[in-house]
């Protein structure tokens, strides 16, 4: 196996000489080096991205792992010409550091010479028809160019992307994801998959049967928020069928990550634990957390049993975890994710307290792998501000070596931490971008965040940035966010966005087009120029449940109500406060108008675009957007009318609205991209029983609706927290 060295010079420019961490960033940098394939696999595997990419032009490109040190110290790709005569033979050749670079060199180079465009399928797809035969590939400047990454990791997914985007995929859609994420440069992934197989392993080690589990897991479409101990039991119980299946995709999902050099992220233990363990461990320190966001403290679901970190027992637990993943995966990894108290409070804000916790979450990993670094989301610092003051975070940030932690900044595209926190007190962190909540759709972002954020992030004084990273709730939507977050992975500079979008335009739909030019200006200065501070989660009226009451001005609803409408402190999931106001009204950063006119040019250019798959959605996409907020005023008449005992007008604007419903139903019936079916049928497909059939269409329907327990009276504060996500039931 030949090793090649990592970028310890990039960080060896990023930090001060005196840095306490860099030594122990040397070591995992030459431990992840060691354990790397071989460079004819990653070789193989780039090909793989590209044979499945463009068949036709299998030929035409010829990859290598950097041997002849082009990269020096950094991490790498470069891109230069073949000479060679004959039509059949490689035209270009890429090198890089790993099979990630060779595969983000091949995007590079057909973004930017042949004129192609890579998104997710239910975005529009790919668009290759620019890319020329076999034998006319253009030419790269001065025969060859260079690309180096600023910061080592590109990081992707947020624990919730399992349950949001990833429950019901099979193995033929995760190797098209990981073949993206190759493409976009990531190469530090989450990969949760079939952690409840490990799991029941485990806890069989603690005499703990696998019916004790049925009322511990949670249903498929609510595992993420199983795993963190925010809820137990919902949408369960999982079928050995359903365990078995998840563990040997599990093993195929890291088996494709590895080949193309990444580095997997695995779980460890946060002690979330079923409630026998309180019967079979009668001494050890187990409390009950509180209720999250359930109907009256439901004890079906609600209220997880924590075993206590200073509890021996908390040590055994992680360390059998980290063994038996190690068992079933082999040596894949020193990184492992763990969130602990992820919106949930500790019982203490006891500095001493808060680190003897972080200390025993790092031990229990360390005793199952004596290399292991944490990596933890920095959410909670944002979720639970009041609770995370500075004495609070050191502590939990300084509970293990400096070095063994790496912080997910997780919201710096809108509330950065690393800002207020003296660089995470020297902790080194990635700079994320969150942008989707619940995995709703919404046309949203802040673009000039995106293209300046992470630079000023990397180039501030005494910077601890070591990567950048995607840590949406639900991915496929708003493709532009995620095209220009990718190639942060390499600029060293901000991006001129609106030049930049020029491009993209011309490349996203295959031609230049002026009117569509022109629609791009308009949308970057409005639809993703959101610098109003709020959290984005889509609350237009046409997507919430028909349950807002048209009181009067100066009277009182019900009392209901009021709970339901009022932010609840309690809920983190809305502490960010989405909108200004006390009651929950659609968030609106832009000029309608202005987004109306846009799409007036979008449709204008449509004649010269009409095959493009991408055009389609994004003209779809657009379409819903502007009806969506056009509703929301029709809503208003239709409460105005009912306050003022105007009859006619609330006949007439109530039959507007209703009508909006179905011109915006039948707008989205026209693209199977945002049918419910889509999402019902790949549940049921994973399915091996009738039984089973019925549990994940249950769970399917019931994530994106409901979300989470209800009675005949009430309902949970997560109720259609995911309302959006879906457009259609056709």
């Amino acid at each position: 196996m030949r090793v090649f060295r990592l970028p310890l010079l990039v960080l060896l420019l990023l930090l001060p000489v005196s840095s306490p961490w860099k030594s122990s960033m040397e070591e995992l940098f030459g431990k992840i080096a060691s354990r790397r394939a071989p460079a004819s696999v990653q070789e193989e595997a780039a090909k793989g991205v590209l044979e499945r990419l463009l068949p036709a032009h299998l030929s035409s490109f010829r990859f290598e792992i950097d041997s002849k040190g082009i990269c020096g110290e950094s991490i790498c790709f470069r891109i230069s010409n073949i000479d060679n005569s004959s039509r059949d033979a490689a035209e270009i050749l890429i090198e890089g550091t790993t099979a990630v670079e060779l595969s983000s060199g091949l995007h590079w180079y057909l973004k930017y010479w042949t004129g192609a465009h890579i998104s997710w399928d239910k975005t529009g797809g790919v668009q290759i028809a620019s890319v020329p035969s076999p034998g006319s590939l253009p030419r790269v400047d001065a025969q060859s160019v260079k690309v180096e990454r600023p910061v080592p990791w590109n990081y992707y997914q947020n624990v919730v992307t399992s349950s949001y985007s990833f429950v019901w995929w099979d193995w033929k859609r995760w190797e098209k994801e990981i073949d993206w994420m190759a493409l976009q440069g990531v190469n530090l992934p989450l990969a949760f998959t079939g952690q409840e197989a490990i799991w029941q392993k485990v806890f069989q080690g603690f005499n703990v049967s696998s019916e004790d589990l049925y009322g511990f897991f949670g249903g498929p479409a609510f595992l993420a928020w199983s795993r963190m101990g925010n809820l137990h039991g919902w949408g369960g119980p999982l079928s050995q069928n359903w365990l078995d299946q998840q563990l040997k995709l599990q093993k195929r999902i890291l088996s494709h990550m590895v080949e193309l050099g990444m580095t997997p992220v695995l779980p460890s233990f946060s002690g979330n634990v079923p409630a026998v363990f309180r019967k079979l461990f009668s001494t050890a320190n187990i409390t009950r957390l509180g209720d999250w966001n359930t109907v009256d403290g439901d004890p079906r679901w609600c209220c997880t049993y924590l075993l206590g970190p200073s509890d021996p027992l908390f040590v055994e637990v992680g360390k059998a975890f980290i063994k038996q993943q190690i068992k079933e995966y082999g040596d894949v990894t020193d990184i492992y994710n763990c969130d602990t108290f992820n919106e949930n409070s500790p019982p203490t804000n006891d500095p001493t307290y808060i680190s003897s916790l972080g200390a025993a979450v790092y031990e229990a990993m360390s005793k199952g792998n004596r290399d292991a670094v944490w990596l933890m989301q920095g959410w909670l610092f944002s979720s639970d501000a009041a609770f995370w003051k500075p004495p609070q975070m050191k502590a939990l940030l300084h509970s293990v070596p400096i070095g063994k932690m790496i912080v997910l900044d997780l919201f710096a595209d809108v509330k950065p931490i690393w800002k207020k926190s003296s660089q995470f007190y020297g902790v080194p962190y990635v700079w994320c971008m969150l942008h989707n909540f619940g995995d709703n759709i919404e046309m949203y972002g802040i673009l000039d965040a995106i293209s300046s954020g992470p630079i000023a992030a990397r180039t501030s004084y005494n910077s601890t940035m070591v990567g950048v990273g995607m840590c949406m709730e639900g991915i496929e939507q708003n493709p532009v966010v995620y095209e220009l977050m990718s190639e942060m992975a390499f600029r060293k500079q901000e991006v001129q966005v609106e030049e930049w979008l020029k491009n993209y335009s011309y490349r996203r739909y295959g031609s230049s087009v002026l009117a569509i030019e022109e629609a791009w200006k308009i949308l970057y200065h409005t639809i993703y120029n959101c610098t109003d501070g709020i959290a984005d989660h889509n609350k237009d009226y046409i997507v919430e449940f028909p349950d807002i009451y048209p009181f009067l001005e100066g009277s009182q609803p019900p009392q209901r109500r009021i709970k339901d409408l009022l932010l609840v402190k309690k809920n983190h999931r809305f502490s960010l406060k989405e909108t200004s106001n006390d009651l929950p009204q659609p968030h609106l950063w832009y000029s309608t108008k202005e987004v109306i006119s846009a799409l007036k040019l979008f449709l204008d250019g449509g004649n010269d675009l009409s095959e493009s798959l991408t055009y389609r959605y994004d003209l779809v996409d657009l379409t819903r957007q502007a009806l969506s907020k056009f509703a929301n005023q029709v809503y208003l008449d239709v409460i105005t009318s009912y306050q003022r005992n105007d009859a006619k007008s609330l006949d007439l604007n109530s039959r507007k609205f209703l009508e909006l419903i179905k011109d915006i139903d039948t707008l989205l019936a026209s693209d199977d991209n945002f049918l419910l079916g889509t999402w019902l049928e790949s549940a049921k497909s994973l399915a091996a029983s009738q039984n089973e059939r019925r549990q994940y269409e249950w769970n399917a329907r019931t994530q994106v609706t409901m979300w989470y327990d209800n009675t005949r009276t009430n309902q949970s504060k997560l109720h259609d927290y995911a309302s959006a996500m879906h457009g259609t039931i056709s």
